[in-house]
């Protein structure tokens, strides 16, 4: 019998076209004879939507066309199996759509990828791939992921941290500070976005105070860092659990200017490349370091992915400053665009296999869960006299 695995992508994001991308591409490439794939698109209103096309990459040309051709459902639990049911609730005939067995959320950026998601799914009761709440939340934070990795040991690049009130009551404090701690140049970022969505570099107080301006659009809570002038990026995925986790092959973007930009992950590939996501970036793959840099960089992506107890795949993105030869993590990818396949597969693993490693570490987390007690069979209201609800308070 075929495992029943919803993918669910899009949701409330700015990286909601990506979403859209990365989760077609895995659709395509599950083992069919072990998984029947079940695809659920959530609007940027939050609303689920199932359907014959809604698997369709060339549907989403026209999305008022789509969703009116598919069917509005939400989720219910019934007998430890997740129905999709119809929505409105239909009084008469078969409400249910259908129903699976494990979500697969391949979503990327806040109110989805940050735990919000994950923690809708966990409250359903249902198994579902990659990580649990906390290591999603910690992972979309940068600023929280930074002191859990500094505590842990591992090379992170020193920060500013600010939120939009303080900047707005006071913006030179802030940048004097900023200048005196860090100096030029800095980048700045919003604190929980992903896809170099929100990022500048700044050079002077002028740009700093632009890009600054520009980073609390799409956050209220912003990072300021050092930036590395003689840099080079380089990305590597991590795939496993608390227990086990395995390093993949090491990639350089190619970028066309001082960061790797949205338009450089997404939207660089070339006429015809539109579907193709993180895969379609330009790169160096294996990247063109040394066997003691590539040793390193696997062995911090491991760590890193294990000090935030991830599950899944992640991909974790790092710094060479080619001044120092120093190494640093800048950052984590709990739901990268692609999923990284492309990583895995310059180490022999095929999306297929990677996608169904996935699952069975869902799988697995569920069944540890399940020997975890999380009630008593007692009840102790049951002897227990409010006194008419009076005094509650004290």
């Amino acid at each position: 019998m075929k495992i029943k695995v919803g993918v669910f992508f899009g949701g409330k994001s700015v990286e909601h076209e990506v979403s859209i991308i990365s989760a077609i591409q895995a659709t395509y490439s599950f083992n069919k004879e072990k998984y029947e794939i079940i695809p659920v698109y959530i609007t940027k209103e939050n609303r689920m939507f199932v359907g014959e096309e809604i698997g369709k990459i060339e549907a989403y040309k026209n999305v008022k066309g789509l969703l009116k051709n598919s069917k509005e459902i939400i989720l219910i639990n019934e007998n430890n199996r997740l129905n999709l049911v119809y929505y409105p609730i239909k009084k008469f005939g078969n409400a249910v759509y259908d129903s699976i067995d494990v979500a697969f959320p391949i979503v990327h950026g806040t109110n989805v990828e940050d735990g919000t998601f994950q923690g809708y799914l966990k409250h359903l009761g249902i198994p579902f791939v990659g990580c649990d709440v906390l290591a999603s939340a910690v992972g979309m934070d940068k600023y929280v992921m930074k002191t859990i990795l500094k505590e842990s040991g591992i090379p992170v690049l020193d920060c500013c941290y600010f939120d939009q009130k303080r900047y707005q009551k006071d913006s030179d404090t802030i940048m004097d500070e900023i200048e005196a701690k860090l100096g030029y140049p800095v980048i700045v970022k919003p604190s929980n976005l992903g896809s170099s969505v929100g990022i500048k570099v700044a050079r002077d107080r002028d740009s700093l105070s632009e890009a600054l301006e520009y980073a609390f659009q799409y956050a209220k809570k912003v990072l300021v860092e050092h930036a590395i002038t003689a840099l080079r990026e380089i990305n590597c995925s991590v795939i496993g659990d608390y227990e086990e986790a395995l390093a993949s092959e090491c990639e350089e973007p190619i970028t066309t200017d001082e960061i790797l930009s949205y338009e450089d992950k997404y939207l660089s590939g070339g006429k015809g490349n539109g579907s193709k996501g993180m895969s379609s970036t330009k790169r160096q793959l294996p990247a063109q370091i040394t066997k003691e840099q590539r040793d390193t960089i696997r062995d911090l992506a491991v760590r890193t992915f294990q000090a935030l107890d991830c599950n899944g795949v992640a991909r974790i993105d790092l710094m060479i400053d080619k001044d120092t030869g120093k190494i640093w993590v800048n950052e984590i990818n709990t739901i990268p665009g692609s999923l990284a396949f492309y990583l895995w597969e310059a180490l022999g693993m095929k999306y297929i296999e990677l996608l169904d490693r996935c699952v069975s570490l869902a799988l697995k987390r569920d069944r540890e869960n399940k020997e975890i007690v999380y009630s008593f069979d007692t009840n102790i209201l049951s002897g227990v006299s409010f006194g008419g609800m009076k005094g509650l308070k004290g």
